[in-house]
Protein backbone atom coordinates (compact mmCIF):
# COMPACT_ATOMS: atom_id res chain seq x y z
CA UNK A 1 0.00 0.00 0.00
CA UNK A 2 1.03 3.71 -0.83
CA UNK A 3 1.26 5.25 2.57
CA UNK A 4 2.88 8.24 1.84
CA UNK A 5 5.45 8.27 4.18
CA UNK A 6 7.92 5.20 3.55
CA UNK A 7 11.83 5.21 2.62
CA UNK A 8 12.25 4.14 -1.22
CA UNK A 9 11.72 0.42 -2.51
CA UNK A 10 13.29 -0.45 -5.80
CA UNK A 11 12.40 -3.53 -7.20
CA UNK A 12 14.08 -3.07 -10.63
CA UNK A 13 17.09 -0.91 -11.84
CA UNK A 14 15.91 2.88 -12.83
CA UNK A 15 14.20 3.30 -15.15
CA UNK A 16 12.86 0.16 -15.21
CA UNK A 17 11.29 -1.88 -18.17
CA UNK A 18 7.82 -0.46 -18.17
CA UNK A 19 9.63 3.02 -17.55
CA UNK A 20 11.35 2.40 -20.73
CA UNK A 21 9.07 0.48 -22.71
CA UNK A 22 6.78 3.74 -21.88
CA UNK A 23 9.12 6.18 -23.17
CA UNK A 24 9.71 4.42 -26.53
CA UNK A 25 5.80 4.81 -26.89
CA UNK A 26 5.93 8.75 -25.94
CA UNK A 27 8.65 9.53 -28.13
CA UNK A 28 6.42 8.45 -31.36
CA UNK A 29 3.58 10.62 -30.27
CA UNK A 30 5.04 13.05 -28.14
CA UNK A 31 7.30 16.08 -29.50
CA UNK A 32 10.78 15.48 -28.95
CA UNK A 33 11.00 18.89 -27.26
CA UNK A 34 8.72 17.87 -24.45
CA UNK A 35 10.22 15.20 -22.35
CA UNK A 36 13.98 14.28 -22.01
CA UNK A 37 14.70 10.66 -22.52
CA UNK A 38 17.36 9.17 -21.85
CA UNK A 39 19.61 6.16 -20.57
CA UNK A 40 18.76 7.75 -16.75
CA UNK A 41 15.13 8.72 -17.23
CA UNK A 42 11.81 8.87 -17.25
CA UNK A 43 10.38 7.21 -14.68
CA UNK A 44 6.81 7.14 -15.31
CA UNK A 45 4.32 8.21 -12.26
CA UNK A 46 1.50 5.38 -11.70
CA UNK A 47 0.50 6.67 -7.88
CA UNK A 48 1.74 9.17 -5.28
CA UNK A 49 0.61 10.35 -2.01
CA UNK A 50 2.69 12.39 0.84
CA UNK A 51 6.13 12.55 -0.40
CA UNK A 52 6.21 8.90 -2.23
CA UNK A 53 5.60 8.18 -5.88
CA UNK A 54 5.29 5.01 -7.13
CA UNK A 55 6.51 4.36 -10.99
CA UNK A 56 5.29 1.82 -13.19
CA UNK A 57 7.74 -0.68 -12.35
CA UNK A 58 6.51 -0.72 -8.99
CA UNK A 59 9.61 1.61 -7.79
CA UNK A 60 8.69 3.68 -4.78
CA UNK A 61 10.16 6.67 -4.88
CA UNK A 62 10.80 10.06 -2.29
CA UNK A 63 9.97 13.32 -3.62
CA UNK A 64 12.23 16.33 -2.99
CA UNK A 65 10.28 18.47 -5.82
CA UNK A 66 6.24 18.01 -4.88
CA UNK A 67 5.22 18.11 -8.16
CA UNK A 68 7.13 21.62 -9.43
CA UNK A 69 6.14 22.48 -6.15
CA UNK A 70 2.40 21.94 -6.48
CA UNK A 71 1.81 19.21 -3.98
CA UNK A 72 2.56 21.16 -0.85
CA UNK A 73 0.53 19.50 1.61
CA UNK A 74 1.29 15.97 -0.07
CA UNK A 75 0.03 14.53 -2.81
CA UNK A 76 -3.34 12.70 -3.19
CA UNK A 77 -3.87 14.77 0.13
CA UNK A 78 -6.90 13.21 1.61
CA UNK A 79 -9.15 16.27 1.91
CA UNK A 80 -8.44 17.63 -1.36
CA UNK A 81 -9.13 14.29 -2.77
CA UNK A 82 -12.14 14.17 -0.96
CA UNK A 83 -13.48 17.99 -2.42
CA UNK A 84 -12.39 16.70 -5.57
CA UNK A 85 -14.43 13.93 -5.41
CA UNK A 86 -17.33 15.46 -3.98
CA UNK A 87 -17.42 18.12 -6.43
CA UNK A 88 -17.42 16.16 -9.52
CA UNK A 89 -20.50 14.62 -8.34
CA UNK A 90 -22.59 17.41 -8.26
CA UNK A 91 -20.55 19.91 -11.15
CA UNK A 92 -17.34 19.61 -12.92
CA UNK A 93 -17.72 22.31 -15.56
CA UNK A 94 -19.46 25.68 -15.56
CA UNK A 95 -19.48 28.84 -17.56
CA UNK A 96 -16.86 30.35 -15.81
CA UNK A 97 -17.21 33.97 -17.22
CA UNK A 98 -21.18 33.93 -17.81
CA UNK A 99 -22.78 31.63 -15.70
CA UNK A 100 -20.13 30.78 -13.10
CA UNK A 101 -20.24 27.90 -10.64
CA UNK A 102 -21.26 29.45 -6.83
CA UNK A 103 -17.92 27.84 -5.38
CA UNK A 104 -15.47 30.10 -7.71
CA UNK A 105 -16.94 33.12 -5.64
CA UNK A 106 -16.16 31.21 -2.08
CA UNK A 107 -12.25 30.48 -4.07
CA UNK A 108 -11.88 34.09 -4.29
CA UNK A 109 -13.30 35.31 -0.97
CA UNK A 110 -10.79 33.24 0.53
CA UNK A 111 -7.65 34.55 -1.63
CA UNK A 112 -8.91 37.87 -1.16
CA UNK A 113 -8.78 37.31 2.87
CA UNK A 114 -5.20 35.34 2.45
CA UNK A 115 -3.32 37.96 -0.11
CA UNK A 116 -1.34 40.23 1.67
CA UNK A 117 -2.19 44.02 1.94
CA UNK A 118 -5.00 45.62 0.43
CA UNK A 119 -5.08 42.91 -2.82
CA UNK A 120 -8.34 41.11 -2.40
CA UNK A 121 -9.94 41.26 -6.28
CA UNK A 122 -8.39 38.62 -8.61
CA UNK A 123 -8.45 37.36 -12.19
CA UNK A 124 -8.37 33.35 -11.94
CA UNK A 125 -6.90 31.48 -15.00
CA UNK A 126 -5.68 27.87 -15.15
CA UNK A 127 -1.41 28.03 -15.50
CA UNK A 128 0.97 30.26 -13.59
CA UNK A 129 2.07 31.62 -17.21
CA UNK A 130 -1.80 32.52 -18.10
CA UNK A 131 -1.80 34.52 -14.64
CA UNK A 132 1.57 36.55 -15.43
CA UNK A 133 0.11 37.60 -18.73
CA UNK A 134 -3.47 39.08 -17.25
CA UNK A 135 -0.87 40.79 -14.90
CA UNK A 136 1.01 42.22 -17.61
CA UNK A 137 -2.40 43.44 -19.21
CA UNK A 138 -3.67 44.99 -16.14
CA UNK A 139 -0.95 47.16 -15.62
CA UNK A 140 -1.12 48.54 -19.23
CA UNK A 141 -4.47 48.72 -18.79
CA UNK A 142 -3.84 50.75 -15.67
CA UNK A 143 -0.93 52.56 -16.85
CA UNK A 144 -1.11 52.88 -20.49
CA UNK A 145 2.52 52.81 -20.70
CA UNK A 146 3.68 49.33 -22.97
CA UNK A 147 7.62 49.30 -21.69
CA UNK A 148 7.77 46.52 -18.58
CA UNK A 149 11.36 46.01 -16.74
CA UNK A 150 11.95 42.55 -15.58
CA UNK A 151 15.38 40.94 -14.85
CA UNK A 152 18.07 38.26 -15.58
CA UNK A 153 16.86 35.58 -14.93
CA UNK A 154 13.95 35.96 -14.90
CA UNK A 155 11.30 32.57 -15.31
CA UNK A 156 7.64 34.13 -15.67
CA UNK A 157 6.22 31.07 -18.31
CA UNK A 158 6.55 30.29 -22.16
CA UNK A 159 3.38 32.01 -23.58
CA UNK A 160 4.57 34.59 -25.28
CA UNK A 161 3.30 37.44 -23.49
CA UNK A 162 5.09 35.98 -20.34
CA UNK A 163 8.06 34.74 -22.58
CA UNK A 164 8.83 38.23 -23.62
CA UNK A 165 9.40 38.47 -19.58
CA UNK A 166 11.49 35.76 -19.22
CA UNK A 167 15.52 36.43 -19.72
CA UNK A 168 16.92 33.17 -20.58
CA UNK A 169 17.92 33.07 -23.89
CA UNK A 170 17.20 29.14 -24.54
CA UNK A 171 13.54 29.45 -24.36
CA UNK A 172 13.50 33.32 -26.08
CA UNK A 173 16.10 33.13 -29.53
CA UNK A 174 13.52 30.61 -31.03
CA UNK A 175 10.83 33.15 -30.63
CA UNK A 176 12.57 36.29 -30.66
CA UNK A 177 11.21 37.60 -33.53
CA UNK A 178 7.80 37.78 -32.57
CA UNK A 179 8.31 38.89 -29.11
CA UNK A 180 6.88 42.53 -27.94
CA UNK A 181 10.14 44.47 -27.84
CA UNK A 182 9.33 46.73 -25.08
CA UNK A 183 11.22 44.98 -22.52
CA UNK A 184 14.26 45.64 -20.72
CA UNK A 185 16.21 42.82 -18.20
CA UNK A 186 17.96 44.60 -15.23
CA UNK A 187 20.50 42.87 -12.67
CA UNK A 188 19.05 40.79 -10.30
CA UNK A 189 19.43 41.79 -6.61
CA UNK A 190 21.05 38.88 -5.31
CA UNK A 191 24.54 39.62 -5.56
CA UNK A 192 24.96 43.09 -5.23
CA UNK A 193 21.33 44.86 -4.75
CA UNK A 194 22.40 48.52 -4.48
CA UNK A 195 24.13 48.08 -8.04
CA UNK A 196 21.22 45.99 -9.28
CA UNK A 197 19.20 48.90 -8.08
CA UNK A 198 20.71 51.34 -9.76
CA UNK A 199 20.61 50.14 -13.15
CA UNK A 200 16.91 49.29 -13.25
CA UNK A 201 16.80 52.70 -12.48
CA UNK A 202 18.91 53.71 -15.25
CA UNK A 203 17.03 51.91 -17.69
CA UNK A 204 13.63 53.52 -16.21
CA UNK A 205 14.90 56.36 -17.33
CA UNK A 206 16.12 55.52 -20.07
CA UNK A 207 13.15 54.61 -21.21
CA UNK A 208 11.41 57.11 -20.62
CA UNK A 209 13.43 59.21 -23.06
CA UNK A 210 13.56 56.44 -25.42
CA UNK A 211 10.11 54.66 -25.12
CA UNK A 212 8.45 52.84 -24.56
CA UNK A 213 8.07 54.21 -21.59
CA UNK A 214 8.21 51.24 -18.21
CA UNK A 215 4.90 51.41 -16.35
CA UNK A 216 4.83 47.44 -15.32
CA UNK A 217 8.02 46.06 -13.05
CA UNK A 218 7.93 42.06 -12.83
CA UNK A 219 10.08 40.43 -10.46
CA UNK A 220 10.38 36.97 -8.28
CA UNK A 221 10.67 37.50 -5.00
CA UNK A 222 12.82 34.62 -5.21
CA UNK A 223 13.74 33.30 -8.39
CA UNK A 224 13.30 29.61 -8.30
CA UNK A 225 14.42 28.18 -12.27
CA UNK A 226 17.25 30.46 -12.37
CA UNK A 227 18.77 28.48 -9.47
CA UNK A 228 16.85 29.58 -6.43
CA UNK A 229 18.47 32.72 -6.17
CA UNK A 230 17.40 35.19 -3.33
CA UNK A 231 17.72 39.16 -3.96
CA UNK A 232 19.63 40.58 -1.05
CA UNK A 233 18.58 42.91 1.52
CA UNK A 234 16.58 46.42 0.33
CA UNK A 235 16.36 45.03 -3.41
CA UNK A 236 12.82 44.38 -3.19
CA UNK A 237 11.92 47.31 -1.16
CA UNK A 238 14.20 49.49 -3.61
CA UNK A 239 11.81 48.49 -6.71
CA UNK A 240 8.69 49.19 -4.73
CA UNK A 241 10.33 52.93 -4.30
CA UNK A 242 11.08 52.63 -7.50
CA UNK A 243 7.34 52.34 -8.65
CA UNK A 244 5.74 54.47 -5.73
CA UNK A 245 3.94 57.35 -7.04
CA UNK A 246 4.61 57.07 -10.65
CA UNK A 247 2.84 55.13 -13.26
CA UNK A 248 4.54 52.28 -12.75
CA UNK A 249 3.15 48.45 -11.62
CA UNK A 250 4.50 46.33 -9.38
CA UNK A 251 4.33 42.30 -10.22
CA UNK A 252 5.20 40.08 -7.92
CA UNK A 253 5.74 36.59 -9.61
CA UNK A 254 4.91 34.26 -6.63
CA UNK A 255 3.54 31.03 -8.82
CA UNK A 256 6.38 29.12 -7.42
CA UNK A 257 7.02 30.85 -3.75
CA UNK A 258 3.28 31.48 -2.56
CA UNK A 259 1.48 29.46 -0.48
CA UNK A 260 3.91 28.61 2.22
CA UNK A 261 7.13 27.74 0.16
CA UNK A 262 9.20 29.70 1.77
CA UNK A 263 7.73 30.09 5.50
CA UNK A 264 6.04 32.58 5.13
CA UNK A 265 2.36 32.44 3.21
CA UNK A 266 3.90 34.69 0.22
CA UNK A 267 7.68 35.69 -0.38
CA UNK A 268 6.73 39.34 0.43
CA UNK A 269 6.44 39.29 3.75
CA UNK A 270 10.13 38.59 4.15
CA UNK A 271 10.80 42.00 2.97
CA UNK A 272 7.67 43.52 4.05
CA UNK A 273 6.53 44.35 0.53
CA UNK A 274 2.98 44.55 -0.64
CA UNK A 275 3.18 44.73 -4.51
CA UNK A 276 0.79 46.22 -6.72
CA UNK A 277 -0.09 42.47 -8.36
CA UNK A 278 1.03 39.04 -6.82
CA UNK A 279 1.01 36.10 -9.11
CA UNK A 280 0.27 33.30 -7.63
CA UNK A 281 -0.75 29.35 -9.19
CA UNK A 282 1.38 25.79 -8.18
CA UNK A 283 0.79 25.48 -4.48
CA UNK A 284 -2.54 27.41 -5.11
CA UNK A 285 -4.98 23.80 -5.12
CA UNK A 286 -2.01 20.90 -4.45
CA UNK A 287 -3.30 19.14 -7.60
CA UNK A 288 -4.68 20.68 -10.51
CA UNK A 289 -4.40 23.79 -12.94
CA UNK A 290 -5.49 26.88 -11.54
CA UNK A 291 -3.73 30.10 -11.23
CA UNK A 292 -4.70 33.75 -10.50
CA UNK A 293 -3.51 37.92 -10.46
CA UNK A 294 -4.65 39.47 -7.28
CA UNK A 295 -4.62 43.42 -7.08
CA UNK A 296 -6.29 45.90 -5.33
CA UNK A 297 -9.92 46.60 -5.95
CA UNK A 298 -8.64 50.21 -7.56
CA UNK A 299 -6.09 48.48 -9.40
CA UNK A 300 -8.40 46.22 -11.01
CA UNK A 301 -11.05 48.62 -12.00
CA UNK A 302 -8.88 49.43 -14.64
CA UNK A 303 -11.03 46.68 -16.18
CA UNK A 304 -13.90 47.67 -18.25
CA UNK A 305 -17.29 46.22 -16.62
CA UNK A 306 -17.96 42.98 -18.44
CA UNK A 307 -21.13 43.31 -20.87
CA UNK A 308 -21.22 39.75 -21.96
CA UNK A 309 -18.20 39.21 -23.79
CA UNK A 310 -14.63 39.48 -20.75
CA UNK A 311 -11.66 41.09 -22.93
CA UNK A 312 -9.19 38.21 -21.02
CA UNK A 313 -11.09 35.14 -19.98
CA UNK A 314 -10.55 30.87 -20.86
CA UNK A 315 -13.06 27.90 -20.87
CA UNK A 316 -12.11 26.74 -17.48
CA UNK A 317 -12.21 30.19 -15.55
CA UNK A 318 -13.05 29.42 -12.04
CA UNK A 319 -13.34 25.80 -12.66
CA UNK A 320 -15.82 24.04 -10.27
CA UNK A 321 -13.05 21.22 -9.08
CA UNK A 322 -10.18 22.80 -9.19
CA UNK A 323 -11.67 25.70 -6.82
CA UNK A 324 -12.75 22.67 -4.73
CA UNK A 325 -9.29 21.77 -4.16
CA UNK A 326 -7.81 25.39 -3.80
CA UNK A 327 -10.49 25.31 -0.86
CA UNK A 328 -9.44 22.21 -0.02
CA UNK A 329 -5.79 22.62 0.05
CA UNK A 330 -6.00 25.88 1.65
CA UNK A 331 -7.64 24.61 4.17
CA UNK A 332 -5.22 22.04 4.72
CA UNK A 333 -2.41 23.84 5.03
CA UNK A 334 -3.69 26.17 8.00
CA UNK A 335 -5.13 23.14 9.60
CA UNK A 336 -1.73 21.65 9.53
CA UNK A 337 0.30 24.57 10.36
CA UNK A 338 2.17 24.01 7.05
CA UNK A 339 3.77 27.04 6.57
CA UNK A 340 5.63 26.87 10.09
CA UNK A 341 6.60 23.68 9.26
CA UNK A 342 8.23 24.60 5.85
CA UNK A 343 10.03 27.11 8.20
CA UNK A 344 11.05 24.57 9.68
CA UNK A 345 12.01 21.79 8.07
CA UNK A 346 13.44 24.49 5.53
CA UNK A 347 16.10 25.56 8.67
CA UNK A 348 17.26 21.64 8.59
CA UNK A 349 18.01 21.46 4.95
CA UNK A 350 19.60 24.14 5.06
CA UNK A 351 22.01 23.20 7.77
CA UNK A 352 22.92 19.99 5.75
CA UNK A 353 23.74 21.99 2.93
CA UNK A 354 25.74 24.50 4.42
CA UNK A 355 27.66 21.38 6.25
CA UNK A 356 28.02 19.96 2.99
CA UNK A 357 29.49 23.44 1.61
CA UNK A 358 31.72 23.21 4.40
CA UNK A 359 32.92 19.89 4.09
CA UNK A 360 32.79 19.08 0.20
CA UNK A 361 34.90 21.33 -1.75
CA UNK A 362 32.61 21.15 -5.12
CA UNK A 363 29.80 22.10 -2.93
CA UNK A 364 29.87 26.10 -3.38
CA UNK A 365 27.12 27.70 -1.90
CA UNK A 366 23.42 27.17 -0.20
CA UNK A 367 20.59 29.56 -0.50
CA UNK A 368 17.49 29.75 -0.12
CA UNK A 369 14.19 30.74 1.78
CA UNK A 370 11.96 28.12 3.79
CA UNK A 371 11.60 24.76 1.29
CA UNK A 372 12.99 26.74 -1.61
CA UNK A 373 16.47 25.23 -0.93
CA UNK A 374 19.38 25.27 -3.42
CA UNK A 375 23.01 23.80 -3.40
CA UNK A 376 25.60 25.47 -5.98
CA UNK A 377 27.82 22.44 -6.77
CA UNK A 378 31.29 23.10 -9.19
CA UNK A 379 32.91 19.88 -9.79
CA UNK A 380 34.49 20.59 -13.33
CA UNK A 381 31.50 18.56 -14.98
CA UNK A 382 28.96 20.25 -17.91
CA UNK A 383 25.96 19.60 -15.03
CA UNK A 384 26.71 19.01 -12.17
CA UNK A 385 23.76 19.05 -10.55
CA UNK A 386 21.75 17.66 -13.38
CA UNK A 387 24.55 14.73 -12.79
CA UNK A 388 23.31 14.16 -9.16
CA UNK A 389 19.61 14.06 -9.89
CA UNK A 390 20.38 11.10 -11.99
CA UNK A 391 22.03 9.46 -9.72
CA UNK A 392 19.75 10.36 -6.87
CA UNK A 393 16.96 8.82 -8.77
CA UNK A 394 18.97 5.60 -9.27
CA UNK A 395 18.56 5.73 -5.59
CA UNK A 396 15.00 6.54 -5.07
CA UNK A 397 15.10 10.26 -4.88
CA UNK A 398 13.10 12.36 -7.01
CA UNK A 399 15.22 15.87 -7.29
CA UNK A 400 15.72 18.42 -9.50
CA UNK A 401 18.61 20.31 -11.01
CA UNK A 402 17.96 24.24 -11.95
CA UNK A 403 19.88 27.17 -13.34
CA UNK A 404 20.74 28.02 -17.30
CA UNK A 405 23.99 25.17 -16.16
CA UNK A 406 22.03 22.89 -14.18
CA UNK A 407 24.86 23.42 -11.25
CA UNK A 408 22.21 23.93 -8.72
CA UNK A 409 20.23 21.17 -7.18
CA UNK A 410 16.88 22.29 -5.41
CA UNK A 411 15.23 20.50 -2.55
CA UNK A 412 11.91 21.71 -2.70
CA UNK A 413 9.67 18.89 -0.88
CA UNK A 414 6.05 18.31 0.09
CA UNK A 415 5.95 20.20 3.35
CA UNK A 416 4.00 16.95 4.31
CA UNK A 417 7.28 15.21 3.96
CA UNK A 418 8.40 13.82 7.08
CA UNK A 419 11.75 14.01 8.91
CA UNK A 420 12.87 10.50 8.55
CA UNK A 421 12.20 10.45 5.16
CA UNK A 422 13.74 14.16 4.63
CA UNK A 423 16.80 12.48 6.87
CA UNK A 424 17.32 9.38 4.72
CA UNK A 425 17.03 11.72 1.08
CA UNK A 426 19.62 13.98 2.07
CA UNK A 427 21.95 11.17 3.53
CA UNK A 428 21.57 9.82 0.33
CA UNK A 429 22.22 12.95 -1.66
CA UNK A 430 25.81 13.65 0.45
CA UNK A 431 26.61 9.90 -0.59
CA UNK A 432 26.36 10.53 -3.58
CA UNK A 433 28.16 14.13 -3.45
CA UNK A 434 30.48 12.44 -1.38
CA UNK A 435 31.29 10.00 -3.96
CA UNK A 436 31.83 12.57 -7.01
CA UNK A 437 34.38 14.61 -4.50
CA UNK A 438 36.22 11.60 -3.02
Amino acid sequence: MLTGDALPELRTRVPGPRSRALAGRLAAVESPNITRVSPDAPIFWSAARGANVLDADGNLFIDLTAGFGVAFAGHANPGVVRALADQAEVLAHALGDVHPADIKVRLLERLAVLAPGDLGVAILATTGAEAVEAALKTAVLATGRAGILAFDGAYHGLTYGALATTSRSEFRAPFERQLFRGVRFAPYGDRDAATALAEAERLLDEAERDGPPIGTVIVEPVQGRAGIRVPGPGFLAGLRRLCDGRERVLIFDEVYTGFGRTGRWFACEHAGIVPDVIVVGKALSGALPISAAIASGALMRAWPPSKGEAIHTSTFLGNPIACAAALAHLDTIEAEALVERAARLGAVVRARLDDWVARYPHARSARGLGLLQGLVLDDGTETPAADVADAALGQGIIVLAEAPDLDVLAITPPAAITERQLGHALDTIERIIAARHA
